[in-house]
């Protein structure tokens, strides 16, 4: 059985797109969404999305890690889809119902409201997460949000000086974040901008991170660092994100077609 997909990007984020509405697309799981992201065996992906029916929404969209884990919201992919869908459409996802729609500078998607709660981030245990007393080596007081997924976010003087190789994944699976978290490094420039670095849950450092570059901005935000209109830079390019008065979070940045291809659901152990 020869599957269809698009290999798409946002920012270098890139995402194996499959689209199971018409059907002729095999079951997803953990095991296959990991081997058709592996980068020597298989097409290579941070991130495989399944674009599936919805009866709440234009259509639904699921998000595996390259580790074959299920996730609730992704930024750049919803940029992706939106893309494909070539004009204003609502997803479904695991995180809530999101809007994309094209617009300057590429797709404009309304990532709905944060959630600052320690139980709706999630935590262990109750603490104040506009500053949590907490640290990891030179890592501490970070603030955490969830913006349809979970980020704790660390400001610092250099960011492009962490070792975020070594202490993302430290971060990432401490019991204090029981769904394991998202680890952004950001470094405040002005109040209009933000240099970033994203330690994605099940991912690991990515080239961006829209969901991260959406909570970082909403942190600052919260600090008083920036203003309510802010450029993220990460090492793929810029993302533009807002925060408005009805309290939703707009994100505004390109994504990209790469190539299309099939490839042999057999060669994965699917059977046909």
């Amino acid at each position: 059985m020869r599957v269809p997909f698009v290999k798409m990007h946002g920012l270098g984020n890139d995402f194996i797109v499959l689209d199971a509405r018409a059907g002729g697309v095999p079951a997803m799981d953990a095991r296959l969404a990991a081997a058709l992201a592996d980068r020597k065996t298989g097409i290579g992906c941070d991130q495989l999305i399944l674009i599936e029916p919805s009866e709440l929404a234009t259509f639904r969209m699921r998000i595996f890690n390259a580790d074959g884990s299920e996730v609730e919201a992704c930024g750049n992919a919803t940029r992706a889809v939106g893309l494909l869908h070539g004009a204003e459409a609502t997803i479904e996802t695991l995180g809530g119902l999101l809007k994309a729609a094209p617009a300057d500078g590429g797709i404009a998607v309304d990532m709905g409201e944060p959630r600052f709660d320690w139980q709706a981030i999630p935590l262990a245990y109750a603490m104040d997460t506009l500053t949590m007393p907490v640290g990891w080596e030179d890592l501490d007081a970070p603030a955490a949000v969830n913006v349809g997924n979970p980020h704790v976010v660390f400001f610092v003087p250099d960011c492009g000086a962490v070792e975020v190789e070594r202490l993302g994944p430290l971060i990432e699976h401490d019991p204090l974040f029981p769904a394991r978290i998202n680890v952004n490094i950001a470094t405040v420039a002005s109040r209009s901008h933000i240099r970033l670095r994203v330690w994605e849950r099940g991912a690991g450092e990515t080239r961006a991170c829209g969901t991260g570059a959406c909570a970082t901005a909403i942190a600052a935000m919260r600090r008083g660092l920036v203003d309510r209109q802010v450029t993220v830079s990460l090492a793929g390019g810029d993302l533009a994100i807002g925060w408005g008065a009805d309290n939703r979070i707009t994100m505004t940045g390109p994504a990209v077609e790469s190539f299309r291809g099939t490839f042999d659901a057999a060669d994965y152990g699917v059977a046909g």
